[in-house]
């Protein structure tokens, strides 16, 4: 075992009293010694009963003939970090937790890990991490949020608390209102109700095998989520003695089934980064080619919020992961998964049971999946769409520029009610770089969403959206502005024009015009000078590639 490092041998007396010293018995000794990644916080909904979590998962490993060891890492709440400076710090913390687990598991010799998490960036870090290190591992998301109430309707996070500012904005709800959907729109622990990038990384974590079956949606309030945290603590004991790292199971037909469930799914955005990051962790590559690739070759299939109105909830009681699976099944690549069954295997045990949730392949929502990639000469290297959640008749568009230098004088002209219909917001200087990291623009699009301006305006970006977005929201622009793109150089009044069918996005201005524009610029400065995120300006590669760091 790995752990031998510090555990056999006369010359290992010290580390051995170090170890009685916490508690481990001679007997102990003998057994594989795993870690329990914990990013328990009392900051964050989604992480806050972990404790119950930890406490069933090291009972399992200790029934499964493994020693636990639990160790945290940071955990941010994308949702209470969005629009002041600390959205700048979200997207980084992925390469610090995945650099704190490195540093752990090496340090202390563990032989395996078992990751709990939930939130955004949590789980990919998790994820790189494992693979870097490669050895046996194993996820467990701590589960989706029950939806509120308010007069029998039910309530989530982004509608009835982001999208509602914009509704009060507008009149369309009274203060009182405002105030009730406050109190009662998170009524509880767990990942935001919708498919949301928490949410979408627990079902991805699922579809590519490195949690258990039924994880990804079993409810954070559920007697089923601990009985899967007992059952990922003996597992990975299991996995340790057969010598089954992650990255026998995290291959490359993980990936590509983890994109055909995101396609069908209609998952976050954010996925188009966390996945190229997770992949180049153990070499592999996954590009935007691949998005396009199977955008056209997997179907929509479950409208969850955003792109719909059902919750997280409701895609659990209908058949969860497995059904979604058992319905993709033709298109998935079969291959192992830690719970020692094949892809196969466990969709064939998947049961839909509700066709008005999860969709037939014969009978879809859309016929090409939730993510597309545009492609033209305002992102030569691409931009991000959720198709799934765009307005329909918003599929095709031309607009004209409102120029904005960041998204704080964006919201403030949202709120203050000065765009329009045929408007385009454009909003740079929030890429990777730009940002630093990449800000999520949920604030003003869920204001616009609020303001009735869905159907009639659209936004572009080089930072990223919350998995909560809904509308014409095209970001991930690439080059950024801080990199001299294209982006960097749209001026108010100029005319905008994408399709989503035909996979493009232009800026409709002459390349003598552009040229003169690109003479005057004269570079960027860095807007955090100090701290990590100025290390991290330094380091931090193009979204295309994952916005991860070198």
């Amino acid at each position: 075992m790995n752990s031998d490092k510090i555990k056999l041998g006369y010359d290992k007396t010290s580390q051995r009293a170090l170890l009685h010293a916490t508690g481990v018995t001679n007997k102990s000794l003998e057994r594989p010694f795993i870690g329990i990644v914990s990013s328990f916080t009392d900051l964050v909904p989604g992480h806050v009963d972990m404790r119950s979590l930890e406490r069933q998962i090291e009972k399992g490993i200790h029934s499964g003939g493994g020693q636990a060891f639990i160790f945290g890492v940071p955990a941010l709440c994308d949702g209470i970090t969005m629009g002041h400076i600390g959205m700048h710090y979200s997207l980084p913390s992925r390469e610090l937790i995945a650099d704190s687990i490195e540093s752990v598991t090496i340090g202390s010799a563990l032989d395996g890990l078992v990751l709990l998490t939930n939130c955004d960036k949590i789980t990919p870090g998790m994820l790189m991490a494992a693979m870097r290190l490669d050895i046996p591992a194993i996820v467990v998301t701590a589960g989706p949020m029950l939806t509120g109430r308010y007069k029998g309707e039910k309530l989530t996070l982004i509608k009835n608390g982001f999208e509602a500012v914009g509704c009060y904005a507008a009149g369309k709800i009274t203060e009182y209102e405002l105030n009730c959907f406050q109190r009662e729109a998170c009524p509880g622990t767990g990942a935001c109700q919708g498919l949301y990038t928490a949410n979408t990384m627990a079902c991805l974590c699922e579809a590519m095998g490195v949690s258990l079956p039924e994880c990804g949606t079993s409810l954070a309030v559920s007697g089923k989520k601990k009985r899967i945290a007992f059952e990922s603590g003996e597992r990975i004991v299991e996995l340790v003695k057969q010598g089954i790292s992650i990255r026998n199971i995290l291959n490359r037909n993980a990936l590509e089934n983890a994109i055909y469930a995101d396609m069908a799914l209609g998952g976050s955005t954010n996925t188009v980064l966390h996945l190229p990051a997770i992949a180049s962790e153990a070499g592999l590559v996954v590009t935007y080619d691949d998005f396009t690739e199977i955008n056209a070759k997997a179907p929509f299939i479950s409208a969850i919020q955003p792109s719909g109105d059902y919750a997280m909830e409701d895609l659990e009681f209908a058949g969860g992961i497995p059904a979604i699976m058992k319905t993709i099944k033709p298109l998935l690549k079969d291959n192992i998964t830690v719970s020692g069954k094949t892809v196969y295997e466990l969709a064939d045990e998947g049961y839909v049971s509700d066709p008005e949730v999860i969709h037939t392949l014969e009978n879809p929502i859309s016929k090409t999946g939730g993510i597309a990639i545009l492609y033209g000469n305002l992102a030569p290297d691409g931009a991000v769409v959720k198709a799934a959640a765009m307005s329909p008749h918003m599929k095709h568009f031309k607009g004209q520029a409102r120029v904005f230098d960041g998204e704080e004088g964006a919201m403030k002209a949202i709120l203050a009610k000065e765009i329009k219909a045929g408007d385009f917001v454009v909003i740079k200087y929030e890429g990777p770089k730009g940002g630093p990291g990449m800000r999520e623009m949920l604030a003003p699009t869920a204001a616009l969403v609020g303001l009735d301006l869905r159907d009639s305006v659209a936004l572009l970006t080089d930072g990223r959206f919350s998995g909560g977005t809904r509308g014409n929201c095209i970001g991930h622009v690439a080059p950024e502005a801080y990199e001299g793109g294209p982006i960097a150089f749209v001026e108010e009044g100029d005319y905008i024009e994408y399709d989503v069918d035909k996979k493009y996005i232009n800026l409709l201005v002459d390349e003598k015009e552009m040229e003169k524009r690109k003479a005057k610029w004269n570079g960027a400065e860095p807007k955090i000078k100090t701290g990590y995120l100025a290390k991290y300006i330094k380091q931090v590669s193009s979204c295309r590639e994952g916005a991860i760091c070198r």
